[in-house]
């Protein structure tokens, strides 16, 4: 669960350091471009010049912030390519990993599916009667159903890779701000029914229109303008 933690200083050491600048870019608070001067982060965040030079270059592995030599960091950028390449990648990984929880998954591993969907259909219903709503929540509950109908996969290293991949997608619905209303909802209440008659090829075939669905948008929208002059395109579909 991508999440900021709280508190300062560089007693809590690197690990601390890494997690917060982490859930900043993931979560958009840290935009696409942004300089991240080591003097600067170190005055809004508290930790020592070292050990947010070791952070930042731990996201510089993740592809989510870039090192720049001598001339320091800067978050990574956004383009339409790349949000294509990361949602084939997403969907490649959560369609395999749904096969195998769908076969493994017990009765406990439906009552979770069912109690995040439950969460997640809350705040949809609010979000489209026009309510205020926590966006950064919306995006939890979406992000925990979601893992949720994939954690009986038995695969550890499917989940690590498919995490990875997640918040890569994320960061792009949060700096597009992407909510597809009833279409959304409507595919998400169609997944648990997936889930629970245990049929892994339509749910294979609603993620896909899902996923697709949130491209199509940001890309026809052009929500990466702001970020990225790159050209649209339309994402692979994976044989």
């Amino acid at each position: 669960m991508i999440r900021s933690t709280g508190g300062s200083g560089e007693g809590e050491g690197g690990d601390a350091a890494y997690r917060r600048l982490r859930a900043d870019v993931v979560l958009g608070r840290l935009r696409p471009g942004q300089k991240l001067g080591l003097d600067a982060l170190r005055r809004e965040y508290g930790f020592g010049v070292g050990t947010l030079r070791e952070a930042l270059n731990r996201l510089a592995s993740e592809d989510l912030v870039v090192a720049e030599g001598q001339r320091g960091f800067t978050v990574a950028p956004v383009s339409a390519a790349d949000f294509c390449e990361i949602a084939d990648l997403r969907l490649l990984l959560e369609r395999h990993a749904i096969t195998l929880s769908f076969a493994a998954g017990d009765l406990d591993w439906e009552g979770r599916v069912v109690g995040a969907h439950h969460k997640l259909a809350v705040l949809e219903r609010r979000l489209l009667a026009g309510e205020a709503a926590d966006a950064m929540l919306w995006k939890r509950c979406d992000r925990d159903f979601h893992q949720a109908l994939i954690d009986a996969c038995g695969s550890a290293v499917l989940m690590e890779s498919y995490a990875a991949a997640y918040d890569r997608y994320l960061r792009y619905q949060m700096v597009a701000v992407v909510f597809r209303g009833a279409v959304a909802a409507g595919q998400h209440a169609q997944l648990l029914d997936c889930a629970l008659r245990r049929d892994a090829e339509g749910a294979g075939r609603l993620l896909e229109a899902h996923i697709a669905g949130c491209v199509d948008q940001v890309l026809n929208d052009d929500a990466l303008a702001p970020f990225a002059a790159a050209p649209r395109r339309r994402p692979a579909r994976p044989a």
